[in-house]
């Protein structure tokens, strides 16, 4: 017993910090422009103390945003048409008193003097192109997902093994799903 209340008293520190540091989808919609179906999606990032504290030690982090399109099917799993994903490397240059944030799919890079700004950057995502109007057959239905995740593997390695553990590196959001209007 004592042992079992120790384990507990133990995880209390992780328990605590349950959905409290995430990163969430607010809105997102797949819309047809011309030939092709692009992304507009509204995202907010909620960093704990130890990821900023991290951050302003100069380690980057980054957020891979997942986006597929389902093609739904009654007797089997459901087909996945396109598997496509937005990165973002967000990172503090202490020298130049700067976040910046890269886009690493463009190479484009973005400077600000506020978190609150690099983070508002990383959470308006507008016109990203998912795929081609003529890859869908009009009589099917389709389903949309998107998810963000935080990518601890590209942390260094001796603060990767602690990310797995403490509460305050669960910096991903669930799977989000919604029917594609055609």
């Amino acid at each position: 017993m004592p042992l079992l209340c120790c384990f507990i008293i133990g995880l209390l520190p992780f328990l605590s910090y349950a959905n409290e540091f995430t990163a969430e989808v607010k809105q997102a919609e797949i819309t047809l422009e011309g030939n092709s179906y692009v992304l507009s999606a509204d995202i907010v990032y909620q960093l704990s103390e130890k990821a900023k504290e991290a951050l302003q030690n100069g380690v980057p982090l980054f957020w891979d945003i997942q986006v597929k399109m389902l093609q739904h099917r009654d007797i089997v799993w459901d087909k996945t048409l396109v598997d496509t994903t937005l990165r973002y490397r967000l990172q503090y240059h202490a020298l130049l008193n700067m976040y910046r944030v890269r886009n690493e799919g463009s190479g484009e890079v973005y400077n600000f003097s506020m978190l609150s700004a690099a983070l508002d950057l990383m959470s308006a995502v507008r016109d990203f192109h998912v795929m081609d109007k003529a890859m869908l057959i009009p009589q099917k239905q389709y389903l949309c997902a998107m998810k963000i995740s935080f990518d601890r593997d590209a942390l260094p390695l001796p603060l990767r093994t602690i990310t797995y553990i403490d509460r305050q590196w669960y910096l991903s959001s669930e799977w989000t799903l919604w029917p594609l209007k055609k």
